[in-house]
């Protein structure tokens, strides 16, 4: 199950997103916002979808503002998130296959909808490797976890 969320400047492509996701026969949930009144907040949609990640709701999360990086940064408090704020092909597949991201933010200022599919698409096919990538998890998680990288050496 995927978890999607944006602010009221991700609208429009939340849903192209979500149609990309039925087509790809992926599930969905939909934590906001569905407003386009600019009263929203988006701290409040990124969170709700980090914390279904993180509780397990969810396998990863797709979620959107106007560059992708306000909510990621409210998505990224969340304990055991890894987000990627992505506008290129490449970034967004690495960091999968590298730092086992579980939630991509992008920009709907920042990407059109035929790019930021194939963002999508791209991380969400893309599989985390592991071997020495695993150990540099660990130790971000040290970090999260109040300790230091060298905790893991």
């Amino acid at each position: 199950m995927i978890a999607l969320a944006c602010d009221h400047t991700g609208i429009a492509l939340k849903h192209e997103i979500s149609a990309m996701l039925d087509e790809m026969g992926l599930e969905w949930k939909d934590f906001g916002n569905n407003n386009p009144d600019r009263g929203d907040d988006y701290p409040v949609y990124g969170y709700k979808a980090a914390e279904a990640v993180a509780r397990g709701e969810c396998d990863r999360g797709i979620l959107i503002c106007g560059t992708g990086i306000g909510i990621g940064i409210a998505a990224g408090k969340v304990r055991g998130i890894r987000v990627c704020t992505c506008s290129d092909v490449y970034s967004a597949e690495m960091s999968k296959r590298h730092n086992n991201s579980n939630i991509l933010t992008m920009g709907a200022r920042v990407v059109g909808s035929e790019l930021a599919k194939m963002i999508a698409k791209h991380w969400l096919t893309a599989e985390f490797e592991g071997g020495r990538h695993q150990r540099r998890i660990d130790m971000i998680t040290a970090i999260e976890n109040g300790g230091t990288p060298e905790d893991i050496l």
